[in-house]
């Protein structure tokens, strides 16, 4: 359990390489906070950034060291690790994620809390008008869906990061120790009383998503075979019907022959449908693969990301 010290509000923020961002990012935020009138504290995590984002925080920190607090990690382990190494740092009773790249505003944290104060110990915000490419907008909705249709987990936008979390799920998602998490899921599994709220969202300013194609498809496969057997089951289903199918298929090939005689006619038909099913075939095993690796992943133990320094102001002892 970690000692809040008199916090109430941790916010973490990974950062990957948005150092054109940090400065109005931090302005923006601290105003806000400070308004709110409550005890509170900032946790950047620098997941390998290589341009001047280090720079930055470290400057910032001076700005407010008794408030602030800087993650330094090793190299680029990802967003979710990242978030993952600054929920362990935080000490609020309250902890906020929020993206570095202003797209999730940092002055509708406020509709967070406040449904925090109305009894809910995990509130989610959902985009209420995604900005960005149509592509983008329509895989969001996809992977939605997708994980909707095949989970349990009731989530309207697992894309945004602007989320709020109690101190005791907090504590319950540290002691999973999964190696491959995707911690919005994991809140929502673990939170008794969960909500919802429409954010804001906004255009980016500047730099490029992080997140390309592969990356999507990458996660989206970590978060169905972390929280769902349903793709194993939709391809046992499966299995069992084309057999069936397969099996009276063959029972009309053999009345044929007696009945009819030898036939040659057909033969691509049935060389068709024999691809078709090579195919899924191969689709059934990469999933089973898929499983296969978590588990893998999950057998090694491996951290999933190092420290390489805590930048803060030294506490007088």
């Amino acid at each position: 359990m970690s000692d809040s010290d008199g916090v109430y509000v941790s916010v973490v923020i990974p950062v990957f390489e948005e150092a054109q961002s940090l400065r109005p990012l931090f302005d923006r935020l601290t105003k806000t906070l400070d308004e709110g009138a409550r005890s509170w504290e900032i946790i950047f995590v620098d997941d390998g950034s290589r341009d001047a984002s280090l720079a930055i925080l470290l400057e910032l920190l001076g700005e407010r060291p008794e408030s602030v607090r800087v993650v330094e990690l090793s190299k680029n382990f990802g967003q979710h690790a990242a978030v993952l190494a600054g929920l362990r740092e935080a000490r609020g009773q309250v902890v906020v994620t929020l993206d570095a790249d202003l797209q999730d505003p940092p002055e509708e944290i406020p509709k967070l809390l406040a449904l925090f104060d109305a009894g809910h110990d995990v509130v989610g915000g959902y985009r209420a008008e995604r900005r960005g490419s149509a592509f983008r907008r329509l895989a969001s909705r996809a992977v939605n869906r997708l994980r909707a249709s095949s989970t349990t987990l009731e989530m309207r936008d697992q894309g945004c990061m602007l989320r709020a979390y109690a101190r005791e799920v907090v504590d319950v998602i540290l002691e999973s120790r999964e190696t491959i998490t995707f911690i919005p899921a994991l809140a929502q599994l673990y939170a008794s009383n969960p909500a919802e709220v429409p954010v804001a969202h906004s255009a980016r300013g500047a730099g490029r998503s992080k997140y390309d194609l592969w990356k999507l498809i990458r996660l989206n496969f970590d978060l169905i075979t972390g929280f769902t057997a349903a793709p194993l089951q939709f391809f046992s289903l499966f299995g069992f019907t084309i057999s069936l199918a397969s099996a009276a298929l063959v029972a009309l090939i053999a009345v044929r022959r007696l009945i009819v005689g030898p036939e040659a006619e057909g033969v691509f038909t049935l060389m068709g449908i024999l691809f078709f099913l090579v195919g899924v075939c191969i689709m059934g095993i990469g999933i089973l693969g898929e499983y296969v690796s978590r588990i893998y992943h999950e057998v090694r133990r491996r951290p999933p990301y190092v420290v390489k320094k805590l930048h803060r102001h030294a506490r007088p002892r």
